[in-house]
């Protein structure tokens, strides 16, 4: 029993060291990560129950991504598991201003792609949990995958769970028109919306006059409890403008700002979902959970890897003000 349920894909990450493009590559650096995952590692590192459904390969791989989840503290005691399918890979090759960072897939036909309605019992997966979070990266990934994630929708918000979905839109795997037509229904069972301006625009047709008028349109059109946009400004490859604007109880809430360095950029988003479901599981008001969730993805920035290994103290000591001077 966990008061955290997330389900999605993780992949394994392939990195060439030192700025290296992959055809320069005699090396690669491993480690695994995925959007739902990265989120459930980042609960339960703040101390809480977080369990990860997904369905791997038994393979070394597999294995490998599962040990890394329940090293940091996830219960994969719900993962699927395949005896003949593959792992998703990934490959990150990191630039430098004017060349930015890309990445490179090769996830199909992996095993979670290949899940099917029934493989996973809900009701018993969901049972005592509070909150139940997948994202629109897991539907893209085949017609099973969407079936199967509609189901685990539908049972996390019949067994009462406050249910959160990332938009996340992946244009490598899918069209605006088919993740339009497969995200509108899931969306109608949602209490609390994760997304970017761009993701919001490109999936829903949703503009507005700022951030502000879209959270407003998407509460209109949903009915979502809570909106949480993150907003990106680029100021060069390895440095950027973070921050997210929340809108609930018909109020705009706007988190704090920071230039952050970046060292590893990936997963920043599901680290500020994380930081706000944490403070709101822990009782907090809307201005602490967007203040804590922008402040804890800030540092995500840099730690590398897909995993934020950053601590609630530390995001707490930059809210407070906390300068760059040794922490002795």
């Amino acid at each position: 029993m966990s008061t955290i349920v997330t389900f999605g894909e993780a992949m394994i990450r392939l990195s060439p060291p030192g700025f290296r493009r992959l055809e320069q590559a005699t090396s690669l650096d491993m480690t695994a990560g995925g959007a739902e995952l990265n989120v459930a590692v980042a609960l339960a590192r703040l101390g809480h129950d977080a369990a990860w459904v997904s369905r791997l390969p038994d393979n070394p791989l597999g294995r490998l991504c599962r040990n890394r989840a329940r090293e940091l503290g996830v219960n994969t005691s719900h993962v699927v598991w395949s005896p003949s399918d593959r792992m998703g890979v990934y490959f990150l090759e990191f630039g430098a201003a004017p060349r930015a960072s890309s990445v490179l897939y090769d996830r199909a036909a992996s095993a979670i792609s290949r899940i099917s309605v029934g493989e996973v019992d809900w009701p018993a997966v969901l049972d005592g949990a509070r909150w139940f979070h997948t994202s629109g990266i897991t539907p893209a990934l085949s017609d099973s995958a969407s079936a199967v994630t509609a189901e685990a929708v539908s049972a996390a918000a019949a067994s009462g769970c406050t249910v959160s979905y990332d938009l996340n839109y992946r244009a490598r795997l899918w069209t605006e028109q088919r993740a339009r037509e497969v995200q509108v229904p899931l969306l109608e069972k949602v209490n609390v919306l994760f997304t970017t301006e761009e993701d919001t625009k490109r999936v829903l047709g949703i503009t507005g006059d700022g951030y502000q008028q879209v959270a407003e349109k998407l509460v209109e059109r949903f009915g979502f409890e809570a909106v949480i946009i993150t907003l990106r400004e680029d100021l060069s490859v390895w440095k950027n403008r973070w921050s997210a604007l929340l809108y609930t109880g018909g109020r705009h809430y706007a988190g704090p700002t920071y230039e952050v360095e970046i060292v590893d950029r990936v997963g920043a988003g599901d680290s500020c979902s994380a930081g706000y479901m944490h403070k709101v599981l822990s009782g907090a008001g809307p201005q602490e959970s967007v203040d804590f969730g922008v402040a804890y993805s800030a540092l995500k920035h840099t730690i590398p890897g897909d995993f934020n290994l950053a601590t609630a103290e530390e995001a707490e000591r930059l809210l407070s003000g906390g300068g760059l001077r040794i922490a002795r």
